[in-house]
């Protein structure tokens, strides 16, 4: 029996609680979402000191205490309306935003799903002035110039919200995080966070020069600051500061990762990708980096109107904050510990280490030659895999293949200037001088500050890959035909990809043809990896080109082909090598860019200094 239509409901206008209730389910996902607002606006008002007060994670309760500059009593009932707000007036004013908080609907939102109450005096006022969200009452109260806002029983008139928050461990964790992202934007504001009357977290106002330093070691612990390096970089409009963790200190989630435009945090795939892309080099397998970058832009180029948290951002130009971010990461990426002298290593001063290093490689450049002045003949030229067993390697600097290299001249780095030969102490080779080879595999060395422990292979590797770098920005890559095309089927992505980069793929040794109309043919794939999977090899590159920027595909691409053949190339293991070419080898990587890390991220070399060496054997005790 078929039931009769429902008929259609007539088109009314919601009433405002239940706009409001609409409204909160943006913006208001659980305690820490109330904490992020109310911090946003205490910081808009100019605070200088901010308290969290939580009760059971922030489901009784959320006090925000802050000392700004106080609402004036006409102005706290509007404060609770919703769209009302005093960042901006005009479209010019959403377009350049530069305030935390410019909705007008945080407080509205919270109003609707609590019970709130708003506490505040200017400095013209001789008391304060309580406001009760749900009734209207306005009534004079004793507080200090600021403001306190009172979050009780949150989500108690939408219970089924409620029962989706987690233990009251987990809130409180979420909003001690939230704390954490406006502390590190604020080094200049002092921070305090208590739940259930004890005090969870304190972070004092700084207001020295070294402020940022300080409250990032307050906040993410001084092992953060000891195994970062110091960034500023200005590339065309946008300025990138912040610091950068080495690879060793990268971490198996992406918990560390802190990205702030103009002072807001927020979780961009933009900045992500840029910063993901200057790691690659030189992390191992899934590794997430850490990382507290700053990036200052116009307000005018970067829209913040996008998502109603105000977490998402989006850039006017995302290539060039890409570039920017990508640029300033890799720079400070580059230098590496094996070219530095115990000390220098933690200067916090990006420029001052740059010079320093600069300085040092042209102070040793000379010594990239090191024992390759005498004439070559053909049997020092063989490759790796032609040389004899048992026979030693005696040129480190030949190692690569001359089909892709025209010379066997160990290249300058572009950034150095060739100088005379210098004779550089022994006592200053930041990796010492060598003393045997154990195994086969590592190279012992002696240095001011102990035993230097050296994985030959992956060093090397290293030195081949950023080499091969240099010499191929003159060159193309070689590919290789295939005697039976790949085929299969792609979709109607890839299909269009295959379309429209045609000119990128086959800057990278790949042909790729569309031979159905659901189906693509690999005819041509690099030379140096004709022997791998084409068809994961094309599918990888088109995804790549369809999510992408097409440069960076092409030079990531370059990259992969460049490190396989580096891995090729590079001395193997159980070769033996003479003190002289393992000086060789050293020097090398004293002047070679991010030589602590192979091309597959993992550690080339590790510093045991005098201390360690002694309590291993209980010397002192």
């Amino acid at each position: 029996m078929n039931s009769s239509p429902t008929p259609p409901r007539a088109i009314r206008e919601l009433p405002d609680e239940l706009i409001s209730q609409i409204a909160a389910g943006e913006v208001v996902e659980r305690p820490a979402s109330v904490v992020r607002e109310l911090v946003d606006n205490a910081l808009d008002a100019g605070a200088t000191n901010v308290v969290v007060r939580l009760v059971e994670g922030g489901v009784r309760l959320i006090s925000v205490e802050d000392d700004g500059s106080g609402l004036l009593p006409s102005e706290m009932p509007l404060a609770l309306k919703r769209h009302a707000t005093s960042k901006i007036a005009s479209l010019h004013d959403l377009e350049s935003v530069s305030t935390m908080g410019f909705r007008g609907e945080a407080l509205a939102a919270i109003a609707a799903v609590s019970e709130l109450s708003l506490m505040s005096r200017t400095a013209a006022q001789e008391h304060a002035m309580q406001l009760d969200a749900r009734s209207g009452e306005l009534k004079p109260v004793a507080r200090s110039q600021g403001t306190t806002v009172e979050v009780k029983e949150l989500f108690f008139s939408t219970p089924a919200r409620r029962k989706f928050l987690k233990s009251t461990a987990t809130e409180l964790a979420h909003c001690l995080e939230s704390l954490k992202r406006h502390a590190l934007a604020r080094p200049d504001v002092g921070f305090a966070l208590w739940h259930d009357g004890k005090i969870i977290a304190q972070w004092r106002a700084q207001a020295h020069a070294q402020g940022l330093d300080q409250r990032l070691a307050d906040v993410l612990g001084q092992e953060f600051l000891d195994s970062s390096l110091w960034i500023v970089h200005q590339h065309g409009a946008v300025r990138v500061r912040g610091r950068a963790g080495v690879p060793d200190a990268a971490r198996a989630r992406a918990d560390h990762q802190y990205a702030y435009v103009n002072g807001r945090y927020v979780r961009d795939k933009v900045l992500s990708h840029a910063a993901r892309s200057a790691y690659e080099d030189v992390l191992h397998g899934q590794r997430q980096p850490v990382y507290a970058l700053y990036v200052d832009i116009d307000p005018q180029r970067v829209d913040v109107n996008v998502h109603p948290t105000k977490i998402e951002v989006r850039f006017r130009d995302s290539r060039e904050v890409h570039q920017a971010v990508q640029h300033a990461l890799s720079g400070a990426l580059s230098v590496s510990r094996a070219g530095q002298p115990a000390g220098n290593a933690a200067d916090s001063d990006a420029s001052a280490r740059s010079a320093f290093v600069q300085d040092r490689q042209q102070a040793i450049s000379s010594l990239q030659q090191f024992g390759h002045t005498a004439p070559r003949t053909e049997q020092q030229t063989r490759l790796p895999w032609q040389a004899q067993a048992g026979q030693p390697l005696k040129d480190l600097g030949q190692l690569w293949q001359p089909s892709v290299v025209n010379t066997f001249e160990v290249p300058h780095s572009p950034a150095v200037t060739p100088m005379p030969t210098v004779a550089l102490p022994e006592g200053e080779w930041p990796l010492g001088k060598a003393l045997a080879q154990l195994q086969g595999v590592y190279i012992l060395a002696e240095n001011a500050q102990g035993l230097v422990l050296v994985d030959m292979h992956a060093a090397h590797e290293r030195i081949v890959y950023e080499r091969l770098k240099v010499q191929l920005a003159e060159h193309s890559l070689q590919s290789q035909n295939l005697l039976i095309p790949a085929t299969f089927t792609a979709t109607a992505e890839e299909i269009a990809t295959c379309d429209s980069h045609a000119e990128v793929l086959s800057a990278l040794g790949l042909e790729i043809s569309v031979l159905t109309a659901n189906s693509l043919a690999v005819r041509c794939v690099p030379a140096s990896l004709a022997q791998g999977d084409a068809v994961a090899l094309a599918r990888s590159v088109l995804a790549e080109l369809a999510q992408h920027d097409a440069h960076h595909v092409l030079q990531r691409a370059r990259d992969d082909v460049l490190a396989a053949m580096a891995c090729h190339a590079a001395v193997r293991a159980n070769r033996q090598l003479t003190i002289e070419e393992m000086n060789a080898l050293l020097r090398q990587m004293e002047t070679t860019e991010r030589a602590d890390q192979c091309n597959h991220g993992r550690p080339t070399w590790r510093q045991l200094s005098m201390r360690e060496l002694d309590a291993l054997f209980l010397r002192g005790r």
